[in-house]
């Protein structure tokens, strides 16, 4: 009878208690002010030049600034499953649940109308910064000393905890728990799924950076390809350039979340799944960015140049050139003939018109090849409304007549060249070239076949190298290339 009555008074005690819950990377797997500014970026580039008058004001007015103009879609930021399964068993029990935040009220209240779960919001306004010892003091002036529990996830809140009653780890930063020890009691601890150093490696795209080794085709081309000294020059450009292609990978998902998040695919991305919080690629891409053009500029000056220039190519693509049509694939397609031209200036050989015109029709037909899988995959959530990018569903028949004829064309020019000088002086039996011809004819038909099947999930050159078909294919063209020198 004494024990019944015992824990009866503890579940009245808990029920009792409020709990109060952080916002960024607690209930949301994410930075919402980071989410909300790169939001703005990309709406609004020239408000850049108020950030330094919003800062001069303080953090808390720069956040009422920015949520002002750009609010992240609540309906489909990353949040903690576990903790909300969580905070609904509290809620139906009869418990208080507060959400206590840094970030704007705005923002917010958003979220809280959202969830529905939330009694009261304690947030940011645009005058005090809700945040560290302002909250902590909030919350005891309401509750008083150990009058309240409190979830979160860093070091920072670390002061809130000191006057709480009990605490609730959420994704816990590194060495917080040992910190905690003595300060407060833990409740419960809702733990991160997978390392966060997995899903930064996996936004930098490592598998992409097999792309990059197009900067080896001059050397190739040339038959130089066993110049040590040669081969290294190339080497470090594919580094160099493996660096830079990260920070555009990085830059694109972060000014992309919102769309990613609609995506049945992109939507697992760790950024835009809330596996990696945005603090910690943004901190990442100048390390990036400063060390590929920098190994670029010790390369050559031209190498550096080239560098420069895809960055910037690709970064007016994330920001605005990848909405519009025909435009957006000529410069993706530009993005792989750019690597080519990295990899001939870093060797010092002067790359072929013939070089160049194939590159170019068969890495557009590669462009549309993804432009027009992604129309498939969202054709099958959307139905006729599908779109991708700037593309209807209605331009599908039109972006296969493109993509195909231009895979086609490169196709030609490879038998062109077949004629031409220059492959006779190369290549002492030229005539088995024709055998590539056919081979090439094959892959590029297959890759768009596979496309209108709706099973091509990933950028056609990733593709192939998962593909047997396609990777059979390739193996033979090499071969047969390596016999016809």
């Amino acid at each position: 009878m004494v024990s019944r009555l015992a824990h009866q008074a503890g579940s009245d005690a808990e029920s009792s208690t409020p709990l109060v819950v952080d916002l960024d990377g607690t209930l949301v797997t994410t930075d919402l002010l980071a989410e909300s500014f790169l939001l703005l970026i990309k709406r609004q580039p020239l408000s850049l030049l108020q950030v330094p008058l919003w800062l001069a004001q303080g953090k808390a007015y720069f956040k009422q600034q920015v949520a002002e103009r750009a609010l992240p879609d609540t309906q489909t930021l990353p949040y903690e499953g576990e903790l909300l399964a969580y905070l609904q068993t509290q809620k139906q029990q009869g418990r208080r649940l507060l959400l206590a935040t840094a970030s704007d009220q705005r923002l917010a209240r958003e979220v809280a109308d959202r969830l529905g779960l939330f009694d009261e919001v304690l947030a940011s306004d645009g005058r005090t910064n809700l945040g560290g010892e302002h909250k902590r003091a909030r919350l005891v002036e309401r509750f008083g000393e150990r009058g309240f529990d409190y979830a979160a996830n860093a070091h920072r809140d670390i002061p809130v905890w000191r006057s709480a009653r009990r605490a609730i780890l959420v994704h816990p930063a590194p060495g917080l728990s040992r910190r905690l020890v003595g300060i407060i009691p833990v409740e419960r601890t809702f733990p991160r799924e997978g390392p966060i150093g997995s899903a930064l490696l996996e936004t930098l795209r490592l598998r992409h950076w097999l792309k990059n080794g197009l900067v080896f085709v001059p050397l190739g081309a040339s038959h130089q390809l066993f110049d040590l000294g040669l081969l290294f020059q190339a080497f470090l450009t594919f580094i160099a350039f493996s660096l830079c292609a990260s920070v555009v990978y990085v830059i694109n998902d972060l000014l992309d979340l919102p769309s990613d998040r609609h995506h049945p695919h992109k939507r697992e991305r760790p950024l835009a799944s809330g596996r990696l919080p945005a603090a910690y690629p943004i901190a990442l891409v100048p390390l990036l960015l400063v060390g590929g053009l920098a190994l670029g500029g010790w390369i050559s000056p031209l190498v550096l140049a080239i560098l420069a220039f895809y960055v910037a190519l690709m970064l007016a693509y994330s920001q605005a050139l990848k909405d519009v049509a025909i435009l957006d694939v000529m410069v993706l397609a530009s993005g792989y003939t750019l690597r080519i031209l990295a990899g001939a200036a870093a060797v010092a050989i002067m790359p072929s018109p013939w070089l160049i015109a194939f590159s170019g029709f068969l890495f557009f037909s590669l462009a549309l090849t993804k432009r027009y899988a992604e129309l498939v995959t969202m054709r099958s959530l959307e139905g006729a409304r599908a779109h991708a990018r700037a593309y209807l569903l209605a331009d599908r028949e039109l972006i296969a007549t493109l993509g195909v004829a231009s895979g086609h064309i490169a196709v030609v020019v490879l038998a062109l060249y077949i004629s031409s000088t220059p492959a006779h002086h190369l290549y002492s039996r030229y005539q088995l070239i024709w055998l590539v011809c056919g081979l090439l004819l094959y892959w590029i038909s297959h890759l768009w076949l596979i496309a209108h099947r709706g099973r091509m999930d990933d950028d056609p050159l990733v593709f192939a190298l998962k593909d047997r078909t396609s990777g059979i294919l390739i193996v033979l063209m090499g071969l047969v290339v390596v016999l016809a020198i």
